[in-house]
């Protein structure tokens, strides 16, 4: 099979897969308070590119972890993806409209009901990765809550906040980046890599600087399609980080320097993995995908 078709089944059968798990964990729309559960499940299921969840899945398979042990690590990081998203879309933060190709939850369910979902939605990723069938599933909820929390995915997005319409240099805008986007990525590799064998604290540093470096690689790609793209391709609104005036790689390097700098984190993420083998496979295949993707 041709390695592309291959990726391809995988991702799609892996994207599936925690797409299911996410449906059966979540309440029911019919379940009381029903306007609560539909917003929750409208805003997870459907939709998005399952990134930290096939991260997960590919960390997994480097330690050879069973799929059925890491759904729950791979769907808690998709809960939290999705609160994420619908705070960052509220009127108070981005006060952006549309998300994954539909309207953003507040604007289908409300601003009161959409900050609720998100608060119920974290609260699901908690309580999936706690009934996780890990080694140590304490260590697990502190990584995750680490990612979450100030010094992780909410600092950077206050930190974001604080810049708008100011100009940051770029040091401080990888600080930025690395809460609030690469955090949970961060997360997402450790938690999946965690269901499989114990790994050598060389392999943990390795694996560590591999999701940091596809983590703002993943970012710089978003800056340079927020530029290069439109709402339709991106299932989002396009322009809107010049239209806010924010900070990004591309106001900072230009189109061609930033597009560097996406090369070369997506080299340094490869180099990082060559101590692995065959078992990185997946890895590489969605360090690939993340620098090339169009939306």
């Amino acid at each position: 099979m041709h390695p592309d078709v291959a990726w391809a089944v995988w991702s799609g059968e892996r994207a599936r897969r925690v797409e299911s798990v996410v449906d059966g964990f979540l309440p029911p729309a019919t379940e009381p308070p029903q306007r609560l559960h539909e917003a929750m499940r409208y805003a997870v299921l459907g939709g998005g590119k399952r990134v930290r969840a096939l991260l997960a899945y590919a960390a997994g398979e480097l330690t050879s972890a069973d799929p059925a042990v890491v759904d729950r690590a791979a769907a808690a990081v998709e809960l939290i993806h999705a609160y994420s998203l619908i705070h960052d879309d509220l009127p108070c933060m981005d006060d952006d409209v549309l998300r994954r190709g539909k309207p953003t939850c507040h604007i289908a369910f409300g601003e009161a009901t959409a900050l609720l979902a998100g608060d119920a939605l974290q609260s699901c990723a908690f309580e999936a990765l706690a009934a996780a069938p890990l080694r140590d599933r304490g260590q697990a909820v502190l990584l995750l809550a680490q990612a979450v929390g100030s010094r992780g995915m909410a600092g950077g997005q206050e930190i974001d906040l604080a810049a708008a319409g100011q100009s940051l240099d770029l040091a401080e805008l990888e600080h930025m980046h690395a809460l609030k986007t690469s955090a949970l990525i961060r997360a997402a590799v450790r938690l999946g890599a965690d269901c499989g064998r114990p790994m050598s604290a060389d392999e943990n540093d390795a694996l560590h600087r591999y999701a940091s470096a596809i983590g703002l690689a993943f970012q710089v790609v978003d800056d340079v399609l927020d530029v290069e793209g439109t709402a339709q391709s991106l299932g989002k609104t396009a322009g809107k980080d010049a239209v806010q005036r924010k900070s990004t790689y591309v106001t900072l390097m230009g189109l061609a320097a930033a597009r560097e700098r996406i090369e070369t984190l997506h080299v340094a993420a490869r180099t990082t993995l060559t101590g692995f083998g065959t078992g990185a496979r997946r890895l590489l295949e969605l360090a690939d995908w993340i620098v090339a993707r169009t939306h």
